[in-house]
């Protein structure tokens, strides 16, 4: 489809025949109308060319001169054969029939049926949602059978595109007649009895049959809203192959993409996983710990989320450690945390927001000059695995010099049982993490190991701060060695080393707007715009404060405070003995990361904080501490802000960029002509909370 997209340039030796071709390849013309086609000018043969096209998405032949036919009615042409007035017969189906379904309510709904035979694929581009009707499918690995309830599905335009494979499935020795008379009854609620027929022409045995339905949500309306955003979920891509099939999948949401465009993983990621998972089934090996490890952009998240929707085809739940703080799978960005996975992951991580079981807000994309509280954090969440179901862990693409001693740091402390190391022939060199090599290295805070027993290590510094089952604790410290499983990787990533940090920003942006989105009302109530919705207020007493990613003035801490995001935390310190505020602490504490928020406003006469947040009220009462990072808030989000008149909150034009700090890059935030204001404790566009 991208190749009729293609633009080509006009050559001395080439005619317009030639070109006419090039752009459209199956508008066969005759010797007539090719010459007729050389005479006109270039205006004209562009509408020449547009009424073609336009005949031809109507489902009309043009070449019964000035007499419209459907396609079904003209006759073929032979070239050996005199043309027959008799109309030939249907040709052959494609293996993928898409047929668009009369609304079932008198509002209707985008709704579509696909028919995928046996080991036969859909690629497709936006979101939906997904109903098994008969037969089996899987989706990045989950697999949806008949009966299992529907599932949403994002194939969005910041990753791989998904595809829908048809795979086998039980039949209990049903004849083909009897198959197709039960598939014909399920689609009774569905189809008419003409769309029925054109369908079932189709069917065949161990075939799979989907109601792809629109998808609308909150959270995806509150993103698109968002100028330049749109594109995510759905592009208006130009095509001329405009048919029925087209109608129905627009109406959907979704497009059809070429195969090429999907999702792709090599044979030793399709072994490795298959390896994992008839490990994790295994209750004789207990849970295992899988760590994956690699370099930036090989493919580490997409094979992790391949592989939980694996598992999650045999086992009821996974526990998911994340490590990497750039690029996180559930929570927003700058956040190390422990979950229980029991939901399939279809789509990036803006689509799958989730509530962690344990979580710490470090406060910025890398650990970088920060390691040793990088390393403690992790122990502290990592503290809280119950050692119950299997567990991944996701690790950063950082693996050269430091990056690659931390991480031999984290192998020593999580004592994971397998190790899957991803390498690329275009990524970063990495050596093999085997149980030797990590064994005799040095990491940053750990020494290699001089004693080996029983083909493991002891961690003396890391006992103390572990926290084991009971019949653990009676045993010495002893962690056995692991198993490295090597995946050679083929993933082509969109970024390079120029715009890979602007992609990993609009990444993490989305995943700070997919958890706004959860302040939005339920699908269909209209959106409310972010400064429209009630904050809660809370006192300058009631709360501790820290900025985590710099030293700041106690004059400027509310500057700092005010217009950013806050992560939400409980501290074991009492704060509640002071008269007033703001209470400040000296250090950043390791503490439980309830959620976030936005401070949008500082009140100093009644000395309270404007907290806007979807935390809910109960979990709001442990809240004691707000932690300021290098996280910010989407410039999108401040930019545009529906329904205000005159200047807009916190964007000014008017910027001192010669003050201290106010020209260094923060979080690699680019600095624009349009900037988030340093604002006023007490702003003139305050306003009061209802």
């Amino acid at each position: 489809m991208a190749d009729s997209l293609l633009l080509f340039k006009r050559g001395p030796s080439r005619s317009t025949w030639l070109r006419a071709r090039k752009a459209r390849q199956h508008l066969i013309l005759s010797y007539r109308p090719r010459r007729r086609l050389g005479r006109l000018r270039w205006r004209s043969r562009r509408r020449f060319r547009r009424r073609l096209l336009q005949a031809q998405a109507a489902g009309v032949d043009w070449r019964e001169g000035g007499c419209l036919v459907s396609r079904a009615a003209a006759p073929r042409r032979h070239k050996t054969a005199a043309p027959s007035p008799r109309p030939a017969e249907d040709p052959a189906p494609s293996c993928s029939a898409i047929l668009p379904i009369p609304p079932v309510r008198s509002a209707g709904s985008g709704r579509a049926v696909l028919l995928l035979p046996l080991g036969q694929g859909f690629t497709f581009s936006g979101i939906c949602r997904v109903t098994c009707l008969y037969g089996q499918v899987q989706v990045f690995g989950f697999t949806i059978s008949q009966g299992q309830p529907a599932q949403n599905v994002f194939s969005t335009y910041t990753h791989c595109r998904l595809t829908i494979n048809a795979v086998h499935y039980s039949v209990h020795e049903k004849s083909k007649k009897e198959m197709k008379r039960e598939a014909r009854s399920l689609l009774r609620s569905y189809l008419n009895q003409d769309d029925r027929y054109c369908l079932m022409k189709n069917f065949s045995p161990l075939c799979s049959i989907l109601l792809l339905e629109r998808l609308k949500t909150s959270t995806v309306n509150f993103i698109i809203s968002h100028p330049g955003l749109s594109y995510v979920f759905v592009q208006e891509i130009p095509t001329f192959q405009i048919n029925s099939e087209y109608f129905a999948l627009k109406s959907v949401g979704i497009r059809r993409e070429r195969k090429k465009n999907g999702l792709r993983l090599t044979e030793s990621a399709f072994s490795v996983m298959e390896e994992l998972v008839s490990i994790s089934c295994e209750e004789a090996d207990g849970c295992p710990v899988i760590l994956v490890c690699g370099s930036q952009d090989i493919g580490k998240s997409t094979f992790i989320r391949y592989l939980i929707n694996q598992l999650l085809n045999s086992i009821s739940c996974i526990d998911y450690l994340e490590c990497d703080l750039g690029q996180t799978e559930f929570t927003p960005p700058g956040c190390i945390s422990l979950l229980n996975v029991t939901e399939p992951v279809l789509g990036p991580p803006f689509t799958h927001q989730r509530t962690p079981q344990k979580m710490v807000y470090y406060g910025k994309p890398s650990c970088k000059n920060s390691f040793e509280n990088y390393i403690e954090i992790i122990k502290y969440v990592f503290s809280s695995y119950k050692r119950e179901s299997p567990l991944i862990v996701n690790t950063m693409g950082w693996v050269a010099d430091e990056g690659l001693l931390l991480l031999i740091d984290l192998i020593r402390l999580l004592s994971p049982s397998h190790v899957v190391q991803f390498s690329s022939d275009r990524g970063r060199y990495m050596p093999d993490l085997s149980p030797s090599y990590v064994d005799n290295m040095d990491g940053l805070y750990t020494k290699s190991t001089s004693k080996v027993r029983n083909r493991g290590f002891h961690l003396a510094e890391f006992a103390d701060s572990l926290e084991f089952a009971d019949e653990e604790k009676e045993n010495p410290l002893l962690f056995t060695g692991f198993k490295l499983m090597s995946v050679k990787s083929e993933f082509v990533s969109g970024k390079t080393p120029r715009n890979r940090e602007s992609h990993n920003k609009v990444l993490r942006e989305l995943a700070v707007l997919s958890y706004l989105g959860q302040l939005q009302p339920p699908v269909p109530k209209p959106l409310c715009p972010l400064h429209g919705l009630t904050p809660y207020q809370v006192p300058f007493n009631a709360v501790a404060l820290r900025i985590i990613h710099a030293d700041v003035a106690p004059t400027h801490i509310l500057y700092a405070v005010n217009a950013s995001w806050v992560g939400l935390c409980k501290i074991l310190d009492d704060v509640r003995g002071y008269a007033s505020g703001p209470i400040l602490l000296a250090q950043t504490p390791i503490c439980d990361c309830l959620g976030f928020g936005i401070c949008r406003g500082i009140d100093m006469e009644k000395r309270l904080y404007h907290i806007l947040t979807p935390v809910p009220p109960e979990e709001l009462r442990n809240v004691n501490c707000l932690l300021v990072g290098t996280i910010s808030i989407p410039q999108c989000v401040l930019k545009s802000q529906r329904g205000l008149e005159g200047t807009i909150p916190y964007i000014t034009t008017d910027y001192n960029f010669k003050l201290p700090g106010a020209s260094e890059k923060i979080g690699a935030r680019e600095i624009e002509e349009t900037r988030k204001e340093k604002v006023h404790p007490k702003p003139k566009f305050y306003r009061k909370t209802n």
